[in-house]
């Protein structure tokens, strides 16, 4: 009985017990003894548990919230930092596109997955998500101004907008109003994919003991602590492998689909 479980525990640990009950997810009580883990897969766990007695249906639905929200909160950032460089050197030009355009080149050159070990590294003592996703947003802006930059250099030479302008709107009303509305299509399709690359990125952060701190549930994670058992009980390492190979792969198949849709000359 839930009752009899929850008897020896404080209240905190009931009220996590309570909550864990109610969302199909029976995470305690069971003195699981060491290596039930080998013994194939009981009621209620269909992954079975891991070296530890976890569950791993448990840990792969939650390791999900770290690994998206990295990867969401990258994107918005990206797009927010890459977008605004990019349309402004697009839109002005001349020596201030030359100077950001030379920006962009240094952080291009930059590979994202070094830079972001290096910075993990130095700011090893206060990992957080925050401090994964100010990592890569730092380094990974690089191709959205670029494509940006492109599109509104294109979008700023069209009739809509000779006709704002004779009609006496402002250039950052152009810019705002006109110019990035018909500028976005290539972005939404280029962050869609950029999403599932930062969803990798954290992973293997994390995988190094670099990225996500060990008090945060994510695939990267359970996919390194799952080495010690590869021999033994592969399975613990095929689910969030598979996990993260499916969302990456939803997220890239998202952005082709995106990309049909706004682009009619990829339509067949």
């Amino acid at each position: 009985m839930l009752v009899d479980e929850l008897a020896g525990l404080d209240l905190p640990q009931q009220l996590v017990g309570v909550a864990a009950y109610v969302a199909g997810v029976h995470l305690i009580g069971h003195n699981l003894p060491l290596g039930v883990h080998h013994e194939g897969a009981p009621f209620g766990h269909p992954f079975g548990f891991d070296k530890q007695g976890c569950d791993i249906y448990s840990r792969v639905i939650y390791g999900a919230r770290a690994s998206v929200s990295v990867g969401v909160l990258t994107t918005i950032a990206v797009v927010i930092i890459g977008g605004t460089i990019g349309a402004i050197a697009g839109y002005v030009g001349g020596w201030i596109d030359a100077v950001l355009s030379r920006i962009t080149d240094v952080f291009f050159a930059i590979p994202l997955l070094l830079a972001a070990i290096v910075f993990m590294q130095m700011f090893k003592e206060s990992r957080s998500i925050a401090m994964v996703v100010i990592v890569l947003s730092t380094f990974a802006w690089t191709s959205i101004a670029r494509i940006t930059r492109g599109s509104v250099m294109s979008a700023k030479n069209e009739e809509f907008v000779t006709a704002a302008r004779a009609t006496g709107a402002s250039r950052a009303r152009i810019l705002l109003s006109h110019i990035i509305p018909n500028s976005m299509a290539p972005i939404i399709v280029y962050a869609t994919v950029a999403l599932g690359t930062f969803i990798v990125s954290e992973a293997s952060l994390s995988f190094m003991g670099i990225g996500l701190p060990t008090s945060v549930v994510s695939w990267g994670a359970d996919i390194s602590s799952a080495q010690t058992s590869l021999r033994t009980n592969p399975m613990v390492l095929f689910y969030p492998g598979a996990a993260l190979a499916l969302t990456v792969l939803s997220f890239i198949m998202m952005g082709d689909a995106v990309r049909e849709a706004l682009d009619p000359k990829a339509r067949k």
